[in-house]
């Protein structure tokens, strides 16, 4: 046999070979098909999906979809980032739809000073849920914080215009109301009581799509540290959650609100790990806003820091002692009158072992001021019993030394330290000043064109290296009742007068 001869059978072989492999493959799905499916195991696929249509159908009609409006500025309104990585201006961008400025290839930027941000009127679409039969509403705060209108739809086709009862930027909860009466409304569970790996279902508007429902389980609970709210205790859940579900429910399968669905890992949409906020961290906040119209929380008084196992070990404890350390006490405060020191290790609050420190920090934020609490410290290996009296915790802007309020409102804008990262990504490497951060609508300040991410480099001609000396500067500017404020923007160096109530 010659070699072409044998070149054809070895070819006409791993022809029959190739064939009786595609004809199993194409066999072996259709015999798995053929075979009758285990009636036990679709029964039980039966119930679970009848089950999660009555929850469905019980539920929807008391979730809202929301739309918010509000007048922003061209340019963009935060300084924030996002805590997986994704920059964004404000919980806003992704809904605000509009059409790219076109620049005209004549304008030379580089010859034109800055202007103000232009301002225009975007609209937020996002979901909420009814917990009353007269129309108060649970929503996030950045849904709604600072709109001019608010509209709610319900399922049956009726709409309303709503009111805001209150909102609460530090948990990013927020109550809104419509005038209506014998709405459908959704009960609250107790979200203490959730469990790893139980089942639950988020409903709401991704991306326009009214009363969309999916289905996951609890991934994980007290998640924290993302910097999207400052009291964080979220619950994680693989139900998916989209862009629009902020402010809808996460629910169980008694058809009771565990939690207000508030963000997702992924800039794209979901790719299974979504966060909600417990409902009886909202529980607290909406009963103080609708009865108060703003939220206090209590206050220790204590600078702190989670008990690590080298911390413990050169505290002389046991590197699997659990607590918080005390690192700093502050002056006059409840700690102080109480007799907390620094190097104390707090063990117990109210009863209860401390762990984390956000888990503890929560816990003292929950409870009203003027709350008598017991704890429970080590103090040079010896436990201690100690009670206090708690007060009302001071605001974030006076916890942090920023200007007041008032202030802020005053001079149109608010402004933090300028660090390392801040410099680098906006291009002031080796200055010093202030960076602009927000700045109000119609305010002198947007109009002279300060803008977020503008540098603040002097004040009335004296150099501001940080905020302390920026407040400084600021409040001796008050007695003249003026600040001449020396400002960089981008690549632009320009002076801006501003007016301010004498003093």
């Amino acid at each position: 046999m010659n070699i072409s001869s044998l070149e054809q059978n070895k070819a006409h072989s791993r022809y029959i070979v190739i064939s009786i492999l595609l004809i199993m493959l194409f066999i072996s799905p259709l015999s798995v098909f053929a075979q009758d499916p285990d009636p036990e195991s679709i029964a039980t696929l039966r119930q679970m999906g009848n089950a999660f249509s009555s929850i469905a159908e019980k539920t929807s009609p008391a979730v809202v979809s929301l739309r918010a409006e509000r007048i922003v500025t061209q340019e963009s309104q935060s300084m924030r980032e996002s805590p997986f990585g994704e920059p964004f201006s404000d919980p806003f961008e992704f809904f605000f739809r509009r059409s790219p400025r076109q620049r005209d290839p004549r304008e030379q930027p580089e010859q034109r000073a800055p202007r103000a941000p232009r301002r225009e009127s975007r609209t937020a679409q996002g979901s909420g849920f009814l917990i009353s039969s007269d129309g108060y509403i649970l929503t996030n705060n950045h849904m709604v914080e600072e709109s001019e209108k608010i509209e709610v739809e319900l399922t049956d086709g009726r709409k309303f215009t709503a009111k805001i009862i209150g909102t609460d930027p530090d948990s990013d909860v927020a109550v809104v109301k419509v005038d209506a009466e014998n709405l459908p409304y959704l009960k609250l569970a107790d979200s203490d009581a959730l469990e790893v790996g139980e089942w639950v279902l988020a409903i709401g508007n991704p991306l326009g799509l009214s009363h969309t429902v999916t289905a996951g389980i609890v991934s994980a609970k007290g998640r924290s540290g993302f910097g999207l709210a400052n009291f964080e205790n979220f619950i994680q859940t693989d139900a998916a959650i989209n862009f629009g579900n902020s402010g809808g429910p996460l629910i169980n399968l008694d058809a009771e609100v565990v939690g207000i669905n508030t963000a997702i890992v992924g800039a794209g949409g979901n790719i299974g790990i979504g966060f909600a906020i417990p409902i009886n961290m909202a529980k607290n906040i909406y009963d103080q806003l609708v009865n108060n119209g703003t939220v206090s929380r209590g206050y220790i008084g204590i600078k702190f820091e989670e008990l690590t196992p080298e911390l413990a070990s050169g505290f002389g404890l046991k590197e699997d002692t659990k607590g918080i350390s005390v690192v700093e006490v502050m002056e006059d405060s409840p700690a102080e009158k109480a007799g907390l020191k620094r190097y104390d290790v707090i063990v117990e609050f109210e009863g209860k072992p401390v762990g984390k420190s956000n888990e503890f920090r929560n816990q003292v934020a929950m409870l009203n001021p003027g709350t008598k609490v017991e704890i429970v410290i080590l103090r040079n290996k010896k436990r201690k019993n100690i009670t206090l009296n708690l007060t009302t915790r001071p605001s974030t802007a006076e916890l942090t030394g920023a200007l007041p309020q008032e202030t802020q409102k005053e001079l149109g804008f608010s402004v933090e330290d300028l660090t390392d990262e801040l410099a680098g990504h906006y291009g002031y490497k080796d200055l010093s000043g202030v960076i602009v951060t927000s700045v109000v609508d119609d305010s002198q300040a947007a109009e002279k064109g300060i803008a977020p991410g503008a540098l603040i480099m002097e004040v009335n001609q004296q150099k501001v290296r940080n905020t302390t000396e920026f407040n400084e500067a600021i409040k001796d500017a008050k007695k003249e009742g003026a600040a001449l404020l020396f400002v960089k923007r981008g690549r632009y160096t320009f002076f801006v007068p501003l007016k301010l109530p004498k003093e």
